[in-house]
């Protein structure tokens, strides 16, 4: 037959060659699929907090299709909001009216017009001026996010676009940071200008 090995219970060390260690001992082997599949949901969970983020800030990217209205064409003459004024007009450096729906663009932050010192006065009057002009060169279009179509003082948010003759887009928010010595804005606290 083959060999009787006899079980002897107070042995201490077991057979040479037939050792055996227990489960919570016993070495594990990493390979890469291993770590790989172990580190996935985490990778994952970075990956989709950070697209979150980003289709959070308003004027860093537009938003997607299915997050956004459908564009609404903008033609007409913008005049300085005040006595008199015409249907369209001009509040301030990122604010306008269409009748009585005020506009904030978003993605940029200028002066206010009622100034703390001469040099926010200043710079008020010039984004004032340059949101005016880009207003007037022609017809544009408008768009807002659906989950987020109004800031907190009830104005509407929009985003703000003319195409270009070679069919590129003029976005409003890069041409005021350029132009009208408008800070790029996401939300949150906001520097004083002066």
């Amino acid at each position: 037959m083959g060999r009787i090995i006899r079980f002897n219970p107070k042995r201490r060390r077991p057979a040479r060659g037939r050792r055996v260690r227990p489960a919570r001992f016993a070495k594990r082997r990493t390979s890469w699929r291993g770590a790989w599949v172990s580190v996935r949901p985490a990778i994952l969970l970075i990956v989709l907090a950070s697209m979150a983020y980003i289709f959070a800030l308003p004027g860093v990217m537009p938003a997607p299709a299915f997050l956004s209205s459908e564009p609404q064409v903008i033609e007409g003459r913008f005049t300085r909001c005040g006595p008199g004024r015409g249907y369209y007009c001009v509040v301030d450096g990122d604010t306008f009216k269409l009748g009585d729906t005020s506009v904030r663009v978003v993605g940029v932050d200028t002066a206010e017009r009622d100034a703390e010192c001469p040099a926010e006065a200043v710079q008020a009057e010039a984004s004032t001026r340059a949101l005016q002009g880009w207003l007037n060169r022609g017809p544009f279009r408008m768009t807002a996010r659906l989950d987020e179509p109004t800031d907190r003082y009830g104005r509407a948010l929009r985003s703000v676009v003319r195409l270009r003759p070679d069919g590129s887009e003029d976005r409003l928010a890069d041409y005021m940071q350029r132009e009208g010595g408008a800070r790029g804005y996401w939300g949150g606290f906001r520097d004083g200008w002066c």
